[in-house]
């Protein structure tokens, strides 16, 4: 039949089965695991069976597919006809592990193994794959327990040398224990990781933790731990066996048991510490107090401590340094007196890391406080200049070592507010109580736009000439936004800049129209009606003046003159003088020219604003003087009179001038720097006896020379009659508030009226409440209101 084997095939077949069951059971292994075959021999066997399914045999647990047969055809069976010997597993059991045992004991003792790495691994699988994973297991442990005991004999002494000891023996363990893990690898991954049981790595920590967990054991870890800490400190530790030390209490998982004894060690190190530092002065104590934080936490990372020590470490080293000194910290007022930035930046990251920042608001403000009214009562002309630099010092401060803080900020700005707004009636101020900062920044800026970039301080030089100058105007335009009182401000800005715009003495006219745009954009269009208007009569003056010398012939003289609208420029004194003829012809042509175009106007001639040219001859060379108008007038006695001394009294009487502005004038003439007259006797002061002549020996290294002119220097009349016209203003924008306020109310408290008071005047100027009181009783007398039960009731 097709398919069927021949009897060679089968006896073939049957002799290789023999051969294979022979082999097992004669050449017994100690590193295999014994194999079981059992099979049943079928009732009856086919006749016949395919060539495929001869050599399938049935399998214990895989039964053999079932093939199809050809019709007809009969399956034939092949049983084993010589019975199985079960294994001795127990007798090979204790074979291998006597084995292993052994190989245990020679990796602990340092010697060679009896037998290679893989046979052994082989030989512990061979026992887990029979089913004794758990006896393995527990063998084991007690084999390591009892190889525990060699590193326990080896430690000795206490503190530094205990870890001495103990640090190496724990290594040699734990690589010990890499060879054992290895070598029961199989039974780590295939019994150990799905069981209660600790894995062998884990059993040898267990077995080591036992060694040291003990009440004598972690006390000697940690006496040597926090000696180690207090070498680190006094730099004689041995870094990298602190570090070791380290990862070997985590490793055993008793470094909870050491961290509260370390923590405890530094803060008995750093109490004292911070006690003894505080003492110095507030920029030492913060350099050492930040530097010691920065060593601590790089030693904390050097030895590897866990970042919940390095926290609690650092929160221990806040509370030390900063909570419990956080007063101390807060009194930086020589700190910023010294301006020491880098000292001030370490205190606020110092007070930052608390939250405690706003303990320098009180500080701050208080020596802002007390340092800018220093600078604003001192009968200083420098005030301006000193206040520009306090200010850029305390924004810088404010910006690098305050890191640009909030609160600080508002502080800054609201106390200089406060300080530059401060008034008292004192000498300054002529007994009035007005603004002595808004004074001084008129005539700042007057300065800066009369110098240009040469009247820049040194401090604020920086960048081109017209960098430096839009820089100071901004700067200055910074302080006069602290202003309330800016109507003497206004005022004293107006009689300078009309000085600068008559005399021809701006630097820059561009600087002029951009600090009117500033001063516009600040405070308004009204603000700067007047100032605007003083600007377009100069423009109108050159255009009428043009005009007149286009319809006059020439003269010898070069006549020129500014036509000014009353209401915008300041008021100026009429003082009479006797006019030299020339120019009294020019005066009367020009006044007739004008008169003709513009009927009903008057005009007055202001003698106190003139200036002019003269051409002087000198034995030593023709000069031409730059003076003012009554310095022309007493130098043109001289002519012809040089050989002779003239008295004060004919001065006078030619002159016509009044005595104080004569006396001014020769003072400038014949006892200052440039002197084209001679004073007799020599002296500083005039006095009604004094004679002058003429000074031949003049000299001079320049062609044209600038004599000191009166009219540009503000005399202290001026400046007192300035201050009265301000003060006698504001208390006629006082009395219109209150008739404002009270027209509206009707009826109002005392409190309430001055309060609404001193918030409608603030912008111009808020007098003193004392002052307030007093125009409150003007009107009462003028019957625009009454007082009645402390009210006040409008009647007019």
């Amino acid at each position: 039949m097709q398919g069927a084997p021949t009897p060679s095939t089968l006896h073939a077949g049957r002799s290789k089965k023999r051969q294979l069951n022979d082999q097992q059971q004669s050449i017994p292994s100690l590193f295999s695991s014994p194999i079981q075959e059992h099979s049943k021999r079928p009732k009856t066997q086919p006749a016949c069976v395919q060539a495929d399914d001869m050599y399938s045999f049935a399998t214990r647990d895989v039964p053999p597919p079932k093939a199809r047969l050809p019709p007809g055809a009969r399956r034939i069976v092949i049983k084993n006809l010589r019975p199985t010997r079960e294994p001795d597993t127990r007798a090979y059991f204790l074979q291998t592990w006597t084995r292993l045992e052994a190989a245990v004991r020679s990796v602990f003792a340092n010697a060679p193994l009896p037998c290679s790495m893989e046979e052994l691994y082989r030989a512990a699988e061979n026992i887990c794959r029979q089913g004794l994973a758990s006896e393995l297991a527990d063998r084991l442990e007690a084999a390591l327990r009892a190889c525990a005991q060699i590193p326990a004999q080896t430690l000795a002494g206490a503190g530094i040398e205990y870890l001495r000891t103990l640090q190496p023996a724990w290594t040699r363990w734990s690589k010990q224990m890499n060879t054992i893990q290895a070598i029961f690898y199989f039974l780590d991954r295939s019994y150990l990781l799905h069981s209660t049981r600790p894995c062998v790595q884990q059993m040898g920590v267990d077995m080591f933790r036992d060694i040291v967990d003990n009440p004598k054991g972690i006390r000697q870890c940690v006496d040597g731990a926090c000696q180690l800490l207090q070498a680190q400190r006094e730099g004689t530790c041995d870094e990298e066996l602190f570090r070791s030390v380290v990862a070997m209490f985590q490793a055993l998982r008793i470094y909870d048991q050491i961290e509260g004894p370390l923590l405890r060690a530094s803060a008995e190190y750093i109490t004292p510490w911070a006690e003894a530092a505080a003492r110095a002065p507030l920029a030492e104590y913060v350099a050492r107090a930040s530097d010691l934080m920065t060593s601590e936490m790089d030693r904390c990372k050097a030895v590897g401590l866990p970042e919940a020590t390095q926290k609690a470490l650092w929160s221990l080293l806040e509370d030390h340094l900063i909570e419990r000194h956080s007063e101390t910290l807060a009194d930086i007022g020589r700190l910023l007196d010294a301006r020491d930035a880098a000292a001030l930046e370490k205190v606020y990251a110092l007070l930052a890391r608390r939250q405690l920042t706003k303990l320098l608001r009180p500080r701050f403000v208080a020596w802002i406080d007390r340092t800018g009214t220093a600078i604003v009562f001192a009968d200083d002309e420098d005030m301006v200049r000193k206040l520009l630099l306090l200010k850029q010092q305390l924004d810088d401060i404010w910006e690098t070592a305050f890191k640009r803080d909030p609160d600080l900020g508002h502080a800054l700005r609201q106390t200089f507010h406060t300080f530059i707004n401060k008034t008292k009636k004192s000498d300054m101020t002529w007994g009035t109580d007005n603004s002595k900062p808004g004074e001084m920044i008129a005539k700042y800026l007057d300065a800066l736009l009369r110098g240009g970039a040469k009247a820049v301080p040194g401090e604020f030089a920086h960048g081109s000439e017209t960098e430096q100058v839009d820089a100071q105007l901004d700067q200055v335009l910074d302080l006069f936004r602290f202003l309330d009182g800016k109507a003497v401000f206004e005022t004293f800005y107006r009689n300078d800049l009309a000085r600068r715009l008559l005399m021809g003495r701006s630097a820059s006219a561009d600087a002029e129209r951009s600090m009117l745009a500033r001063l516009k954009t600040e405070c308004g269009g009204s603000f700067t009606q007047n100032l605007e208007q003083m600007f377009k009569d100069v423009e109108l003056a050159r255009e009428e003046l043009a005009n007149y010398k286009d319809r006059q012939p020439k003269s010898a003289v070069d006549f020129s003159v500014n036509i000014l609208a009353a209401s915008a420029w300041p008021s100026y004194p009429d003082v009479a003088v006797n006019i030299p003829p020339e120019v009294k012809t020019e005066m009367d042509r020009f006044e007739e020219h004008y008169r003709s175009k513009h009927q009903g106007r008057k005009l007055e001639w202001k003698n106190t604003l003139a200036h002019c040219q003269l051409r002087a001859h000198f034995p030593s060379g023709r000069k031409e003087l730059v003076v003012s108008g009554f310095q022309a007038i007493v130098l043109l006695q001289f002519n012809g009179v040089s050989e002779q001394r003239l008295p004060y009294t004919r001065l006078k009487a030619e002159t016509g001038l009044p005595d104080a502005d004569l006396k001014r004038t020769l003072q400038s003439l014949a006892c200052g720097k440039v002197r084209p007259l001679r004073k007799h006797p020599a002296c500083r002061d005039i006095d009604d006896s004094d004679t002058f002549d003429f000074n031949a020996g003049f000299t001079h290294e320049k062609y044209r020379v600038k004599i000191n002119q009166v009219q540009l220097r503000e005399t202290k009349e001026e400046n007192k009659l300035t201050h009265e016209r301000v003060m006698m203003d504001r208390n006629y924008e006082t009395q219109a508030a209150i008739v404002r306020i009270m027209k509206s109310k009707q009826t109002v408290v005392h409190a309430v009226l001055v309060a609404e008071v001193i918030e409608a005047t603030r912008k111009r100027g808020v007098l003193a409440i004392e002052d307030i009181k007093k125009n409150i009783d003007k009107l009462i007398d003028k019957d625009y209101m009454e007082r009645e039960d402390g009210k006040y009731t409008y009647i007019a």
